[in-house]
């Protein structure tokens, strides 16, 4: 009798296999076709990951409308805020290593925190932990001041003039200050500058390789010039571009200095995917990873869809050690995420989450200026697609 030979059927399940990919990614390239052409957004590249795998990636739409540059997926983007997971990374790292613990108050790294009082004239003693979870009550500095900044120790007297907004663990208050102060701690400890450790024990391991905080003109990624939509003419116009990060002689804020990829953001997304292990190397202690992705901010309300406007979902989210944290998902943008789905966004609509209960990752990249990306159709929209095609049981 014949023998089918186990190559004469796998052959058809390769090609059923590549027809389902095919499928899954025009599915989300359709979804992101119809932002652009509606004149949200000119472009933008999807990732979906799993600790061990790209599952889909893709760039559409144009990285410069005027000079009809195609997106690429290497396109470079500013990804702002989603430099605080990284940063929270690097001061677990040295958790990990008995260098300092995040319920240290930061006096014990930084003396002239010592003399910081409350708005009640009590000494403040804010903790690392409060530092990067928004409750430390911390002030802001002058935006010029800042602007004058050469270095992140630069900006701890800026910091320190700045009066306290509030009691330290009374409430959740996005506060940019908070994650700079613990950047400057990683370069205490470690004796290192922020950039620099967070290339080497971060960025370079990872093979993130086209992440930095400084891009120049060698940079090997392309820029993605940042556009609103005019609410006159419905016509793309041009942003300026970022002038407060990325800047040689400028601090690396560790609050949103990073620009990335597509591709580099994913490697650090499935590094979090493996529970703090990526390349059969390890970044974090399981200890460290639990710490980072349970929610230390209690009962109160936190992040970026509290107000009416975006659903009052304030309760339905916690926040970890630099992330955010789902605890109850909710209709729009959390409707398909698990509980303990942990991420965070970026001031110009980047976004990635991360749903550890379904192990998979939504990474998207955009440049739009002036939107709640957290709160976006666009991110519905990406993460539902991706979710139909890749997670959906």
């Amino acid at each position: 009798m014949f023998k089918r030979s186990a190559f004469y059927f796998v052959l058809p399940l390769l090609s059923i296999l590549a027809f389902s990919a095919e499928r899954s990614q025009q599915a989300i390239r359709a979804t992101l076709q119809t932002f652009i052409d509606a004149r949200d957004i000119s472009g933008a590249v999807t990732v979906v990951a799993t600790k061990d795998r790209i599952l889909d990636i893709d760039a559409v739409g144009l990285a410069d409308v005027e000079k009809n540059k195609p997106m690429r997926t290497d396109s470079l983007f500013w990804i702002a805020s989603m430099t605080k997971p990284v940063t929270a990374v690097a001061v677990l790292m040295l958790q990990d290593e008995g260098k300092l613990h995040v319920t240290d108050p930061v006096e014990k790294y930084i003396p002239e925190f010592s003399a910081l009082k409350t708005p009640s004239g009590l000494p403040a003693h804010i903790t690392i932990q409060q530092m990067l979870t928004h409750t430390s009550g911390l002030g802001e500095a002058d935006v010029a001041a800042v602007r004058n900044a050469h270095t992140l120790g630069d900006l701890i007297p800026l910091y320190l003039r700045a009066p306290m907004q509030y009691e330290p663990g009374a409430r959740w208050k996005y506060t940019q200050s908070g994650i700079n102060v613990s950047a400057r701690i990683v370069e205490v400890v470690s004796g290192m500058p922020f950039d620099k450790f967070v290339q080497k024990r971060i960025l370079k391991p990872l093979g993130m390789k086209n992440t930095t905080f400084f891009p120049s003109k060698k940079s090997r990624s392309h820029p993605v010039t940042p556009y609103t939509k005019d609410k006159t003419t419905g016509v793309l116009v041009a942003a300026p571009p970022v002038t407060d990060f990325g800047l040689e002689g400028h601090p690396p804020f560790g609050n949103g200095g990073l620009f990335s990829t597509g591709p580099d953001y994913a490697r650090f997304c499935q590094m979090l995917l493996g529970g703090g292990a990526f390349g059969g190397k390890h970044y974090l202690s399981p200890a460290a990873f639990q710490l980072l992705t349970t929610i230390q901010t209690g009962e109160l309300a936190t992040g970026f869809l509290q107000t009416a406007e975006y659903g009052s979902h304030g309760s339905n989210y916690g926040w970890g050690i630099g992330v955010a944290i789902l605890r109850t998902p909710h209709e729009g943008v959390a409707a398909m995420l698990s509980p303990g789905t942990f991420g965070h966004g970026g001031a110009w609509g980047t976004q990635a989450w991360i749903d550890p209960v379904r192990g998979i990752a939504y990474i998207l990249m955009i440049q739009r200026p002036g939107m709640n990306g957290d709160a976006s159709e666009i991110r519905r929209a990406f993460q539902q697609s991706a979710f139909d095609a890749f997670a959906k049981q």
